[in-house]
């Protein structure tokens, strides 16, 4: 059985914050706890100096296959990481938004570890990284793999912010020129898609703070404003306000949010007197 490693106190994140830190103190203490895990925090977490380190090899883990083996996407993480570092930022922040939202999140490695929707963004930030860099063959190569691994199909095109929090991201579809700005929440079976054929600019736009529950269809290059809410289930065909809450099918205005930051209070409950007027 590996040896569980002291946690050094003066390791921190590139935000300058504990976050990395504390996920090492968490892998320590599991692999302390549970021996059958110990290698494979150690490898994971553990072994690792920095977090774009640990996350690359992490990511690599679950993305190889026969075509594209672990080393070689190890290579590419790494190479987007060292070349973008915001994308390392953003994945802290996301990481922080999942601990922050999340009611089963209860230590900052789950999520890293086990959560499909902070490792399918992750991998969606690589392979936007390569769709920007003229590599857009291995980007929808990416795309594909992610799509077959965490039952989730995202452009590489997107543009996602910081903070971004998808919850169990199983049956998510999200189209080529849509934009999530930073701290939106999304839930499962979300599709932010087009209407038709039509080429170009075509898919929604969800400003800062926006929370996008369970089984909601966005269509259309349409914006859902700051701070709005999306019901569950729920079909957006018009532009939805700031800190505005649309419910039904089609999707109408039930009144003002009751929070200001809907994406983090995570209440998908709606005034429903006002909704059945």
């Amino acid at each position: 059985m590996a040896e569980a490693v002291a946690e050094p106190t003066n390791v921190v994140d590139m935000t300058g914050d504990q976050t990395w830190a504390r996920m090492r103190v968490e892998a320590a203490a599991a692999a302390a706890e549970e021996p059958a895990l110990a290698s494979f925090l150690h490898a994971t977490i553990l072994n690792h100096e920095t977090f774009e380190a640990a996350l690359s090899f992490r990511l690599a883990q679950k993305l190889s296959e026969r075509e594209m083996n672990a080393m070689l996407w190890r290579e590419v993480c790494s190479e987007a990481f060292s070349d973008e570092p915001s994308i390392v930022d953003a994945a802290l922040h996301d990481l922080r938004a999942v601990y922050k939202r999340d009611p089963a999140c209860h230590e900052y490695m789950q999520p890293f570890l086990y959560f499909k929707g902070y490792l399918s963004l992750q991998a969606q930030r690589v392979a936007h990284w390569l769709w920007r860099n003229e590599r857009k063959a291995l980007a929808l190569f990416l795309q594909s793999r992610m799509s077959e691994l965490f039952g989730v199909d995202i452009h590489p095109a997107v543009v996602f912010g910081k903070g971004v929090f998808i919850d169990h991201a199983t049956g998510i579809v999200i189209g080529e020129t849509a934009r999530v700005e930073d701290d939106v929440s999304i839930l499962q079976n979300v599709t932010l898609g087009g209407t038709g054929k039509e080429d170009g600019d075509r898919h929604p736009k969800i400003r800062r703070g926006a929370l996008i529950s369970v089984g909601a269809k966005v269509l259309g290059n349409i914006e859902v404003g700051e701070g709005a809410k999306v019901a569950a289930g729920s079909v957006v065909l018009q532009a939805v306000d700031a800190h505005c809450t649309v419910a039904g099918v089609p999707a109408k205005p039930v009144g003002a949010c009751a929070e200001s930051n809907p994406s983090e209070t995570m209440d998908q409950s709606f005034n429903y007197d006002v909704y059945s007027i």
